[in-house]
């Protein structure tokens, strides 16, 4: 159930609460005082590595018919969207890099290979979700307006679908976030500003024709040119690409905010809210999951999700060093640091999704 009070959840008094805001500051103004040629570094190399993964992946979709060459390109594609979303665009858009006064690596700038506008994302994520981080009825994120992931959710018929409905979302994952801005639920009841809804849509309407003009069209169409490619298996490839790129996103976030130990929260958790109860109430609200550097680079560093819900404008190369210094104040507060295996913390989140189809009085936990 959701968590009405937080710091009677917790146990701590508000002088332990501020305590602990002053020493996760403390943790951010070292990492900002510490950025520098290594950091500009980093996120410069990512963003080469990934263009010229996607070139590869092109060259080999383009350069023979054969089947296993058809799949490498395709995956070696799928792999190229998954750096530029989760390492790239994802961490570019919520300023991480911004201090390095670049243009191209700006939030303000960056337009990410995906149906939903970056516009529209940095308000629905860098805003509402992370400034609201699982509280119900405020954070779209829980559920995404279609899945059931809290008892606290009144159940209703449509729930018998959770399982469907999250696989949906899982393969369609872009086309999820990207109308997610729209408000659709507001549109059939009328509750929306009409004028707005307008201009979202348009906006919207010109990203994803873009996206499919890209991925459907025009690549298709150039790499047809080539005696070892067709029109039609550079499409499948560019489709399957995509839905590689959507089921990674889809696992890593769901990692994030909805095995156990994540907590949801109700509107009065917000009334008053200090710095230091938000930044409890991020730690509380998030899941890591265990991590080598290679799943660290894939996941864009998501596998620090509680490091990158405190501190979600600090470049994400640094959450592992980060990770280190907030456990320790985790035990030093008895706080809960919710980690676990990848596989274990997906299947957590499946697990909770196929519980909650059914009718509360056929939960017996």
């Amino acid at each position: 159930m959701a968590i009405t009070d937080v710091p009677e959840f917790t146990h701590l008094t508000d002088a332990d609460i501020e305590n602990l805001g002053r020493e996760l500051d403390a943790i951010r103004l070292d990492i900002e005082d510490s950025r520098g040629a290594r950091d500009a570094r980093y996120i410069r190399r990512t963003i080469a590595a990934q263009r010229a993964l996607e070139v590869a992946g092109r060259l080999l979709l383009a350069g023979s018919s054969k089947r296993k060459f058809w799949w490498a390109g395709t995956a070696t594609l799928g792999v190229a969207k998954i750096i530029e979303n989760m390492e790239i665009g994802h961490n570019v858009m919520h300023g991480q890099w911004d201090w390095m006064n670049d243009p191209e690596i700006h939030s303000s700038t960056w337009e990410w290979d995906m149906s939903g506008a970056s516009k529209h994302w940095r308000f629905t994520h860098n805003f509402m979700h992370h400034k609201y981080t699982n509280i119900l009825g405020m954070d779209d994120d829980v559920g995404y307006g279609v899945i059931r992931v809290t008892r606290d959710q009144r159940w209703t018929p449509m729930n018998l679908g959770n399982l469907f409905f999250n696989a949906l979302l899982c393969v369609a994952f872009e086309w999820g976030v990207g109308l997610q801005h729209l408000e659709l639920g507001k549109i059939s009841k009328g509750r929306d500003d009409r004028k707005a809804t307008m201009a979202r849509i348009k906006e919207f309407g010109v990203k994803a024709g873009h996206q499919v003009a890209k991925d459907y069209a025009a690549y298709p169409a150039l790499t047809a040119l080539s005696p070892g490619a067709t029109f039609t298996s550079t499409l499948k490839a560019n489709a399957v690409a995509n839905v590689i790129r959507n089921v990674w996103a889809n696992a890593v976030i769901f990692c994030g905010h909805f095995p156990d130990g994540a907590e949801k929260f109700t509107k009065t958790d917000m009334v008053g809210e200090s710095k230091g109860q938000w930044y409890l109430r991020q730690m509380l609200g998030s899941a890591n999951f265990d991590n080598g550097p290679l799943l660290r680079f894939m996941s864009g560093n998501l596998c620090y999700q509680i490091e990158h819900h405190l501190f979600p404008d600090l470049p994400s190369n640094r959450y592992h060093e980060i990770s280190f210094r907030v456990r320790e104040i985790c035990d030093k507060y008895d706080l809960p640091y919710t980690t676990g295996n990848f596989a274990v913390q997906y299947g957590k989140s499946w697990r909770t999704i196929a519980k909650l189809s059914l009718p509360d009085r056929f939960l017996t936990d």
